[in-house]
């Protein structure tokens, strides 16, 4: 058992990494590997860390899901308003980073940000459990409130509001989408000595780099 902190370490010993191992399209190259964190039953394996930039210039990050990967980008849903919201709108790039420690790999995603459409944000918010639904038109996200007897309440007047009818999307709740000019896959191995095998867009290409450890 480690005594401090600093004794925590592991060594990376299960795979390698080379630019000859990856597809030539990252989006191809990254659902290769998601599905990989499927089959190791990796738990929610759509689990990323969204990095932000406040206004003040100040770094920012939270765990959200993602919802669709396509050719287009990655897209997740949150409040338009909340803290993450307005740090998307006002500074449109982001990183995703997704860990998946029992295969001892990383996916670093750079790029801009873009809202999705309305009716694609429509068809996603229409498949979420009701519940998430009234969660969506309760939770004034990233707002001070007194205690959760103010999420009870809204959630009663919510519940009686939509009684017996579709719950139709809150008009400030919806994707956003990171589009990426950027994709790095981390393969932890021995001595701290790991793969990293980066896509960086080039005059409307991809170019496979290796980046040292």
């Amino acid at each position: 058992m480690p005594s401090t902190i600093s004794d925590l370490r592991k060594e990376y010993t299960l795979n390698g990494l080379d630019t000859a191992d990856v597809l030539v399209d990252p989006i191809a190259q990254f659902r290769v590997w998601f599905d990989a964190a499927l089959q190791a039953n990796i738990p929610e394996p759509n689990a990323m860390y969204v990095s932000t930039v406040t206004a003040d210039g100040r770094p920012d990050g939270r765990i959200v899901l993602l919802k669709d990967v396509s050719e287009a980008g990655f897209v997740f849903y949150t409040n338009y308003e909340s803290r993450k919201g307005q740090e998307l709108i006002s500074h449109p790039f982001a990183t995703l980073t997704f860990f998946y420690q029992a295969l001892e790999r990383q996916i670093r995603i750079e790029g801009r940000v873009e809202k999705v459409s309305a009716q694609e944000s429509d068809a996603y918010f229409g498949s979420r459990p009701r519940g998430s639904q009234i969660g969506a038109w309760v939770s004034h996200q990233s707002s001070v409130i007194e205690s959760r007897d103010v999420l009870e309440n809204r959630q009663n007047e919510i519940e009686a509001r939509f009684a017996g009818q579709p719950i139709p999307r809150p008009p400030y709740w919806g994707g956003f989408r990171i589009v990426p000019d950027a994709v790095e896959f981390w393969q932890g191995r021995p001595s701290r000595l790991h793969d990293r095998i980066r896509y960086r867009q080039e005059a409307g290409h991809w170019l496979i780099e290796r980046l040292a450890p």
